[in-house]
This record gives structure tokens, sequence and C-alpha cells, in this order.
């Protein structure tokens, strides 16, 4: 009896160790896919940030767009009004000259009515 006493412990120590690399096998898979569900949340938060940050740039560029679009229009408004006050500005110049030469006339005639008065004055005097 004791033969198979000692065969039973025989037996159950190889068994035993079997176990235990068992166990082991089966921590090591449970901490394994601990880590890796870890691993991948912790990726999972950078890629959900990148997302939403892509999501605001996007958004920043539409909106950068569309005042893009209006200072545009603003600036030809600008441009236009620009445009319309120079040829004010050169339209006064030629009524300035306009005036100038109109004047310039009339003193040329008011000289010569001066000339002509003065001459039939002198003439009726003699």
């Amino acid at each position: 009896m004791s033969a198979s006493i000692s065969a039973k412990k025989e037996y159950t120590a190889p068994q035993k160790k079997f176990l235990l690399k068992e166990r082991r096998r089966r921590e090591a898979i449970t901490a394994a896919t601990c880590l890796t569900e870890a691993l991948v949340d912790h990726l999972n938060v950078g890629v959900a940030q990148a997302y939403v940050n892509q999501r605001k740039l996007d958004h920043e560029v539409k909106t950068l767009q569309v005042q893009a679009g209006q200072f545009s229009k603003q600036t030809a408004q600008w441009i236009s009004m620009v445009e319309g006050f120079n040829q004010a500005l050169k339209e006064i110049g030629d009524v300035e000259n306009w005036a100038r030469s109109i004047e310039m006339d009339m003193r040329t005639i008011a000289t010569a009515l001066e000339y002509v008065h003065k001459g039939q004055l002198h003439s009726a005097s003699s």
C-alpha cells in the first residue's frame, strides 16, 4: 500500500506542476489582455482627441473662408469708393482748370473792352 500512496504522490506532483503552469498561463493571458485593453484605450483617447481637434480645425477653416470672402467683398467696395473719389477729384480739377480758363478769357475780354472804351474816349475828345 505504501507503493500505491507513493505512486499517488508522484502522480499528483506533476499534476500540481501542470495545474500551476496552467494557472500561471491563464494569469499571463489575463494580464496581457488587460495590458492590450489599456493600450488600446490609451490609443483610442489619442485618436479621439485628434478627431476632435480635426473637427475644430475644419470648423475654423470654414469660418476663415467665410470671413476671407467677406473681407474680399469689403475690399472691393473700398476700392470702388476710392476710384470714385479719385474720379471726383479729377473732375474737380477739370472744373478748376475750366474756371481758370474762363477767368483768363474774361480778363482778356475786359482788357479789350477797356482798351476799346479808352480809344473811344480819346477819339471823342479829339
